[in-house]
Protein backbone atom coordinates (compact mmCIF):
# COMPACT_ATOMS: atom_id res chain seq x y z
CA UNK A 1 0.00 0.00 0.00
CA UNK A 2 1.50 3.43 -0.56
CA UNK A 3 2.25 6.13 1.71
CA UNK A 4 0.88 8.97 2.57
CA UNK A 5 2.02 12.09 0.89
CA UNK A 6 4.49 13.60 2.93
CA UNK A 7 5.82 16.44 0.71
CA UNK A 8 6.20 19.49 1.61
CA UNK A 9 8.89 20.44 -0.63
CA UNK A 10 7.91 24.30 -2.50
CA UNK A 11 7.25 24.71 -6.28
CA UNK A 12 6.58 22.33 -8.39
CA UNK A 13 6.14 18.75 -7.56
CA UNK A 14 8.35 16.96 -9.94
CA UNK A 15 8.64 13.30 -8.77
CA UNK A 16 10.31 10.51 -11.51
CA UNK A 17 8.15 7.30 -12.76
CA UNK A 18 5.43 7.91 -10.15
CA UNK A 19 1.81 9.20 -10.60
CA UNK A 20 -0.68 10.75 -8.45
CA UNK A 21 -3.82 8.86 -7.48
CA UNK A 22 -6.38 9.63 -4.38
CA UNK A 23 -7.23 6.78 -2.25
CA UNK A 24 -9.28 7.32 0.51
CA UNK A 25 -9.28 11.28 0.26
CA UNK A 26 -5.55 11.45 0.59
CA UNK A 27 -3.52 11.92 -1.99
CA UNK A 28 -0.56 9.08 -2.74
CA UNK A 29 2.22 9.35 -4.95
CA UNK A 30 2.81 5.62 -6.44
CA UNK A 31 5.37 3.86 -8.94
CA UNK A 32 3.72 3.55 -12.45
CA UNK A 33 5.33 0.22 -13.04
CA UNK A 34 3.79 -1.43 -9.55
CA UNK A 35 0.56 0.53 -10.01
CA UNK A 36 -0.09 -0.27 -13.48
CA UNK A 37 -0.29 -4.23 -12.83
CA UNK A 38 -3.03 -3.42 -10.31
CA UNK A 39 -4.94 -1.18 -12.39
CA UNK A 40 -5.39 -4.09 -14.77
CA UNK A 41 -5.94 -6.67 -12.48
CA UNK A 42 -8.79 -4.50 -11.26
CA UNK A 43 -10.03 -3.78 -14.07
CA UNK A 44 -10.49 -7.58 -15.55
CA UNK A 45 -12.03 -8.46 -12.32
CA UNK A 46 -14.75 -5.49 -13.45
CA UNK A 47 -14.89 -6.91 -16.62
CA UNK A 48 -15.17 -10.75 -15.32
CA UNK A 49 -17.64 -9.76 -13.01
CA UNK A 50 -19.82 -8.05 -15.69
CA UNK A 51 -23.42 -9.70 -17.19
CA UNK A 52 -23.39 -11.13 -20.80
CA UNK A 53 -25.24 -9.08 -23.39
CA UNK A 54 -29.06 -9.33 -23.16
CA UNK A 55 -30.60 -8.75 -26.42
CA UNK A 56 -34.94 -8.10 -27.31
CA UNK A 57 -36.62 -10.42 -28.98
CA UNK A 58 -35.78 -10.87 -32.56
CA UNK A 59 -33.20 -7.31 -31.93
CA UNK A 60 -30.04 -9.50 -33.56
CA UNK A 61 -31.04 -10.91 -37.24
CA UNK A 62 -28.73 -13.48 -38.67
CA UNK A 63 -28.83 -11.63 -42.15
CA UNK A 64 -27.37 -8.16 -40.44
CA UNK A 65 -24.39 -10.14 -38.69
CA UNK A 66 -23.21 -13.30 -39.81
CA UNK A 67 -20.33 -13.30 -42.65
CA UNK A 68 -21.02 -17.22 -42.97
CA UNK A 69 -17.11 -17.87 -41.66
CA UNK A 70 -16.10 -20.58 -39.88
CA UNK A 71 -13.73 -20.53 -36.72
CA UNK A 72 -13.00 -23.96 -36.77
CA UNK A 73 -13.66 -28.03 -37.42
CA UNK A 74 -12.88 -30.67 -34.95
CA UNK A 75 -13.84 -34.17 -36.27
CA UNK A 76 -14.04 -37.07 -34.08
CA UNK A 77 -13.85 -35.59 -31.18
CA UNK A 78 -15.62 -36.78 -27.31
CA UNK A 79 -15.75 -33.48 -25.57
CA UNK A 80 -19.26 -31.57 -27.26
CA UNK A 81 -21.40 -33.99 -26.36
CA UNK A 82 -22.30 -37.32 -26.27
CA UNK A 83 -20.73 -39.95 -27.89
CA UNK A 84 -17.76 -39.55 -30.78
CA UNK A 85 -18.91 -36.47 -32.43
CA UNK A 86 -18.16 -33.96 -35.67
CA UNK A 87 -18.05 -30.20 -34.06
CA UNK A 88 -18.18 -27.25 -36.02
CA UNK A 89 -17.55 -24.00 -34.48
CA UNK A 90 -18.84 -21.05 -36.33
CA UNK A 91 -18.39 -17.36 -36.13
CA UNK A 92 -19.90 -14.91 -34.44
CA UNK A 93 -21.50 -13.82 -31.28
CA UNK A 94 -23.12 -11.00 -29.37
CA UNK A 95 -23.69 -12.29 -25.82
CA UNK A 96 -19.61 -11.20 -24.88
CA UNK A 97 -19.88 -13.21 -21.93
CA UNK A 98 -17.10 -12.85 -19.57
CA UNK A 99 -14.77 -15.38 -19.49
CA UNK A 100 -15.64 -16.93 -22.56
CA UNK A 101 -13.45 -20.18 -23.59
CA UNK A 102 -13.63 -19.10 -27.56
CA UNK A 103 -13.16 -14.87 -27.21
CA UNK A 104 -11.35 -15.01 -30.86
CA UNK A 105 -14.93 -16.67 -32.69
CA UNK A 106 -17.02 -14.07 -31.45
CA UNK A 107 -15.83 -11.92 -34.34
CA UNK A 108 -18.17 -12.45 -37.41
CA UNK A 109 -15.08 -12.05 -39.43
CA UNK A 110 -12.77 -14.69 -37.83
CA UNK A 111 -11.93 -17.64 -39.51
CA UNK A 112 -12.65 -19.07 -42.90
CA UNK A 113 -16.30 -19.18 -45.11
CA UNK A 114 -18.06 -22.22 -45.34
CA UNK A 115 -17.72 -24.16 -48.36
CA UNK A 116 -19.07 -27.22 -50.45
CA UNK A 117 -15.70 -28.77 -49.71
CA UNK A 118 -16.17 -28.31 -46.16
CA UNK A 119 -19.46 -29.45 -46.31
CA UNK A 120 -18.83 -32.63 -48.30
CA UNK A 121 -15.85 -32.99 -45.86
CA UNK A 122 -18.39 -33.09 -42.57
CA UNK A 123 -20.77 -35.65 -44.30
CA UNK A 124 -18.12 -37.92 -45.15
CA UNK A 125 -17.04 -37.55 -41.33
CA UNK A 126 -20.13 -38.41 -39.91
CA UNK A 127 -20.72 -41.00 -42.45
CA UNK A 128 -18.60 -43.11 -39.80
CA UNK A 129 -20.38 -45.93 -38.05
CA UNK A 130 -18.84 -44.99 -34.45
CA UNK A 131 -19.54 -41.71 -35.37
CA UNK A 132 -22.79 -40.32 -33.37
CA UNK A 133 -23.88 -37.22 -34.48
CA UNK A 134 -22.59 -32.69 -34.83
CA UNK A 135 -22.19 -30.56 -32.75
CA UNK A 136 -22.85 -26.76 -33.70
CA UNK A 137 -20.76 -24.40 -31.52
CA UNK A 138 -19.04 -20.85 -32.24
CA UNK A 139 -19.63 -18.05 -31.73
CA UNK A 140 -23.45 -18.50 -31.67
CA UNK A 141 -24.79 -20.69 -34.16
CA UNK A 142 -28.51 -19.32 -33.94
CA UNK A 143 -26.42 -16.12 -35.63
CA UNK A 144 -25.26 -18.49 -38.48
CA UNK A 145 -28.22 -19.90 -39.68
CA UNK A 146 -27.58 -20.05 -42.80
CA UNK A 147 -24.75 -22.19 -42.53
CA UNK A 148 -25.96 -23.81 -39.74
CA UNK A 149 -29.53 -24.60 -41.42
CA UNK A 150 -27.76 -25.41 -44.86
CA UNK A 151 -25.60 -28.25 -42.96
CA UNK A 152 -28.70 -29.77 -40.85
CA UNK A 153 -30.94 -30.12 -44.24
CA UNK A 154 -28.12 -32.19 -45.59
CA UNK A 155 -27.41 -34.75 -42.49
CA UNK A 156 -31.43 -35.05 -42.20
CA UNK A 157 -31.79 -35.86 -45.90
CA UNK A 158 -28.41 -38.24 -46.52
CA UNK A 159 -28.95 -39.77 -43.00
CA UNK A 160 -32.53 -38.96 -41.25
CA UNK A 161 -32.12 -39.20 -37.59
CA UNK A 162 -29.66 -41.87 -37.02
CA UNK A 163 -27.23 -39.27 -36.20
CA UNK A 164 -28.19 -36.80 -34.14
CA UNK A 165 -27.18 -32.78 -33.42
CA UNK A 166 -26.59 -30.79 -30.85
CA UNK A 167 -26.28 -26.89 -30.56
CA UNK A 168 -24.84 -24.89 -28.18
CA UNK A 169 -26.50 -21.19 -27.66
CA UNK A 170 -26.28 -18.28 -25.76
CA UNK A 171 -30.02 -18.15 -26.29
CA UNK A 172 -32.08 -19.83 -23.69
CA UNK A 173 -34.97 -21.95 -24.97
CA UNK A 174 -37.54 -19.35 -23.51
CA UNK A 175 -36.05 -16.74 -25.81
CA UNK A 176 -35.72 -18.65 -28.94
CA UNK A 177 -39.56 -19.21 -29.32
CA UNK A 178 -40.08 -15.23 -29.38
CA UNK A 179 -37.11 -15.48 -32.18
CA UNK A 180 -37.13 -15.00 -35.94
CA UNK A 181 -38.75 -17.92 -38.03
CA UNK A 182 -34.58 -19.47 -39.23
CA UNK A 183 -33.72 -19.48 -35.57
CA UNK A 184 -37.12 -21.30 -34.35
CA UNK A 185 -36.53 -23.12 -37.84
CA UNK A 186 -33.03 -24.62 -36.90
CA UNK A 187 -34.21 -25.16 -33.11
CA UNK A 188 -37.38 -27.42 -34.28
CA UNK A 189 -34.58 -29.63 -36.37
CA UNK A 190 -32.02 -30.33 -33.56
CA UNK A 191 -31.97 -32.64 -30.92
CA UNK A 192 -30.30 -30.99 -27.89
CA UNK A 193 -30.10 -27.75 -27.17
CA UNK A 194 -27.46 -26.72 -24.26
CA UNK A 195 -29.17 -23.25 -23.84
CA UNK A 196 -27.90 -19.88 -21.86
CA UNK A 197 -25.59 -17.48 -21.54
CA UNK A 198 -22.20 -18.32 -19.74
CA UNK A 199 -22.67 -17.02 -16.43
CA UNK A 200 -18.34 -16.70 -15.19
CA UNK A 201 -19.78 -16.30 -11.45
CA UNK A 202 -21.96 -19.74 -11.79
CA UNK A 203 -18.89 -21.62 -13.37
CA UNK A 204 -18.71 -25.32 -12.55
CA UNK A 205 -16.15 -27.14 -14.09
CA UNK A 206 -17.85 -30.60 -12.92
CA UNK A 207 -20.96 -30.00 -15.03
CA UNK A 208 -21.59 -32.12 -18.04
CA UNK A 209 -20.96 -30.69 -21.05
CA UNK A 210 -21.29 -27.12 -19.68
CA UNK A 211 -19.93 -24.41 -17.93
CA UNK A 212 -22.13 -22.56 -15.48
CA UNK A 213 -24.81 -23.86 -13.91
CA UNK A 214 -27.50 -21.43 -15.27
CA UNK A 215 -27.13 -23.82 -18.32
CA UNK A 216 -29.51 -26.61 -19.36
CA UNK A 217 -29.44 -29.74 -21.46
CA UNK A 218 -32.65 -30.25 -23.32
CA UNK A 219 -34.39 -32.81 -25.42
CA UNK A 220 -35.90 -30.61 -28.14
CA UNK A 221 -38.14 -32.79 -29.55
CA UNK A 222 -39.78 -33.79 -26.23
CA UNK A 223 -39.85 -30.51 -25.47
CA UNK A 224 -41.77 -29.31 -28.40
CA UNK A 225 -44.10 -31.88 -28.21
CA UNK A 226 -44.90 -31.11 -24.31
CA UNK A 227 -44.83 -27.07 -24.75
CA UNK A 228 -42.05 -26.37 -22.00
CA UNK A 229 -38.51 -27.63 -21.47
CA UNK A 230 -37.35 -31.43 -20.99
CA UNK A 231 -34.11 -31.63 -19.77
CA UNK A 232 -32.39 -34.67 -21.45
CA UNK A 233 -32.74 -38.05 -19.32
CA UNK A 234 -29.22 -39.12 -19.58
CA UNK A 235 -28.20 -35.52 -17.37
CA UNK A 236 -25.94 -36.24 -14.60
CA UNK A 237 -24.83 -33.12 -13.12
Amino acid sequence: MPEKDKNTQEGPDVRSNLIKVNMGGDTMFVDLDQYKPQLDHQRELKRMHRKPKNPQPQEWKTEDYSKHKIADYKPFNFVDGEGVRCSLYVSGCLFDCPGCYNLAAQNFNYGFPYTRELEDRIIKDLSQSYVQGLTLLGGEPFLNTWVCLKLINRIRKEFGHTKDIWSWSGYTWDELQKETPDKREMLSKIDILVDGRFMNDLKDLTLQFRGSSNQRIIDVPKSLEAHKVVIWDKLQK
